[in-house]
């Protein structure tokens, strides 16, 4: 027989864990600490396959036979191709860690797994192969689509959707690098754009937990075992400013050429299965007759030249050189892989060959060439992905020496600084924009919560001021006046006294009550809202007190009306900001159009005089690159056909490709809108 105790503990013990189930909190505890754990393990079998693809062929066929360098890139970005053209027919495999932006951005954080699955493969074969990439996007990849698929599967709202792929991301940070704290980091810079608060608890609980699992097996030492690195004095620092300002240098170089070479690849009239094998027969070129160390990652190299095994400046520019042509041709022909790796690679060598070019003339007085190297991979870093707390962060974790923060802060804020000034977008938002997608200005937001009270009120200027003083009668005008159900009532000095309302006066008269004035029947204990408070905040008031009006007031000034908050104000406001994203969504839609077809949407308008007022379609021989989409007259839109009659004063949607606008023009004799 029980004791008598049990029973209430055990009835205590039940609804305790009945209230766990029930708990979000508890629950998305739980799925970041599955997804953590999850991508952590998918880290770790990630990299074994790639360091033993590697190994077996860049350090096994290619060190045995060094013509062969010539080679396998090429064959790796051949199967490559193969692979991703098989996949694609079964998934859509996306863009990346710029995929990754966008769906968080844009779709709610929906992300095909077996599509990450299938570029975590590819990669394999680039980078395994030879090709000048890393493997922190495919862990990224892991992570972001484990996330994003628990969280489909399980038919979680939206925003938790996009926190367990913030979740996934970090953890596969956390995994790649054994750098937790730079994995929470990468996920609020560049994942979700902005720091969230009620995200990052789970955000930190994931990429801790993708962390330890991955040191299970990986172990915990740092990435690179470093010699003691300091300041030796404050004037030092005006040589990490110069270093700051060459890494925004390289940093932005790097963008221009991923930009370029990409777009040179898309232009090539080549079977698209060709192309990343061309880029990595390119690349096994330079590898072959540069130095085989611009071959995958280079984390070796990266370790040898903060040990200070590399201390000849000229061949360290040139591993520079080296990199920032190989990587762009590894990842612009189609290639699979990160821009992480490489950019923490171009930013150690530029550092350490700065380093060894400073020795040269103060010698012992500064620090050590490979000190230079640790900041320059920070800053290169910060630069190139527009991140510059992960890019502090991570040379930290990943060498657990903590005694060179200064310059470290001190040369990522100056390369980031200069690096969004010479280059606006990131190694990441590169390939949103040339799709033509401004992730940051059409990013889904709540409407709500981005309309301030003071911009969607009636102004205290449009409302009719009502006195405490008064008459009932003069009320009663004033509601017959205006139509309207309730007033702000002020004092003599014009400070709110309260609100009065249609029912309030209608109370009174009935009740033949001996009130005399406002001040006698109106509500003196008012909600008010604050001029910049949110929509968001307001409809939390009136939603508690269950009122239709509410007063908005100064922030300085509680006291001093600014007007009324009404909720048909609120319907108006939402419906223009809703129209105005829609527009600005159509705008994003034809940028999408013109990078993806090279093509342009035109508006024109058709003159009285322009040869093409009075005229049909069909009689204008428009260029073969041209069409008209859509005839605008008046309130009214036409679909265009060949009889189509056009008359001064149509406005004309046309699509065009650059090279015929100008003859389209000539033809019509119109003006772009």
């Amino acid at each position: 027989m029980k004791p008598q105790f049990y029973q209430p503990l055990a009835a205590r013990a039940a609804a305790y864990a009945d209230g766990i189930r029930s708990s979000e909190t508890a629950v998305m505890t739980l799925l970041a600490i599955c997804v953590g754990v999850g991508t952590g393990l998918g880290v770790v079998a990630f990299r074994r396959v790639l360091d033993f693809t590697f190994a077996h062929t860049v350090e096994g066929i290619g060190a045995a036979v060094p013509l062969t360098i010539l080679i396998l890139p090429g064959v790796g970005g051949l199967l490559t191709a193969l692979w991703m053209h098989f996949a694609a027919r079964h998934a859509q495999t996306g863009l990346g860690v710029a995929g990754i932006m966008e769906a968080v951005g844009l779709h709610g954080g929906r992300i095909s797994l077996r599509g990450s699955i299938a570029r975590v493969v590819g990669a394999v074969f680039t980078v395994g192969f030879g090709g000048s990439a890393g493997p922190e996007d495919p862990s990224v990849q892991i992570g972001a689509g484990l996330g994003s698929y628990i969280a489909q599967r399980l038919k979680l709202s939206p925003p938790r959707v996009k926190t367990l792929v913030g979740c996934g991301a970090a953890a596969g940070i956390g995994a790649a690098f054994n750098a937790p704290i730079a994995g929470v980091f990468f996920a609020i810079e560049i994942i979700f754009g902005e720091f969230s608060g009620a995200a990052i608890g789970w955000v930190v609980l994931a990429a801790v937990a993708g962390a330890v699992a991955s040191q299970s097996f990986l172990g915990s030492a740092p990435a690179f075992v470093i010699p003691a690195y300091e300041l030796h004095s404050s004037l030092e620092l005006g040589l990490y400013l110069l270093l700051g300002l060459a890494a925004a240098l390289v940093a932005a170089l790097y963008v221009i050429l991923l930009a370029r070479i990409e777009i040179l690849f898309h232009r090539l009239r080549a079977p698209a299965w060709l192309k990343p094998a061309l880029g990595g027969l390119l690349v096994g070129v330079l590898a072959y007759f540069g130095s085989t160390a611009i071959m995958g990652p280079g984390y070796e190299s990266i370790g040898v030249v903060l040990r200070g095994g590399m201390d000849n400046a000229g061949f360290l520019l040139m591993l520079v050189a080296l990199k920032l042509v190989a990587t762009p041709l590894t990842i612009g022909s189609g290639g699979q892989g990160g821009l992480f790796a490489p950019s923490l690679f171009l930013g150690a060598m530029l550092g350490a060959g700065f380093g060894v070019i400073a020795q040269s003339f103060w010698g012992s007085a500064i620090a050590p060439a490979p000190a230079y190297g640790l900041v320059g991979m920070g800053a290169v870093l910060a630069g190139a992905i527009h991140a510059p707390i992960t890019g502090l962060m991570l040379p930290f974790e990943m060498t657990q020496d903590y005694r060179i923060i200064l310059p470290l802060m001190f040369a990522v804020v100056v390369s980031t600084v200069v690096a969004r000034w010479l280059e606006r977008e990131s190694v990441y938002t590169l390939k949103l924009k040339q799709r033509g997608v401004d992730l940051y200005g059409a990013r889904n937001v709540n409407l709500m919560s981005h309309i301030l009270a003071q911009d969607a009120m009636t102004p205290l200027s449009e409302l009719r001021i009502v006195r405490a003083t008064d008459s009932l009668a003069t009320l009663a005008n004033a509601f017959e006046q205006t139509m309207h159900h309730g007033f702000i009532v002020l004092d003599q000095a014009d400070e709110l006294f309260g609100v009065v309302t249609l029912t309030d006066l209608e109370e009174a008269l009935a009740k033949n009550a001996s009130a005399k004035t406002v001040a006698e029947i109106c509500t003196r204990q008012v909600v008010t809202v604050l001029a910049d408070e949110t929509l968001d905040d307001a409809l939390r008031h009136f939603g508690a007190m269950d009122v239709g009006r509410i007063p908005v007031v100064s922030r300085r000034k509680p006291r001093q009306p600014l007007g009324l908050l009404r909720r048909a104000d609120i319907i108006n406001a939402y419906a223009k900001s809703l129209l105005h994203a829609q527009t600005r969504e159509t705008h994003h839609e034809r940028l999408r159009l013109q990078a993806v077809a090279g093509t342009e949407m035109l508006e024109l308008q058709i003159g009285e005089n322009d040869f093409a007022a009075g005229k049909r379609i069909k009689e204008l021989e428009l260029p073969e690159e041209c069409v008209i989409v859509a005839v605008r007259r008046g309130p009214r839109t036409l679909v265009p056909r060949g009889n189509t009659l056009l008359l001064a004063g149509d406005d004309l949607i046309v699509l065009s490709a650059a090279a015929s606008q100008a003859a389209l023009l000539k033809i019509l004799s119109a003006n772009a809108a």
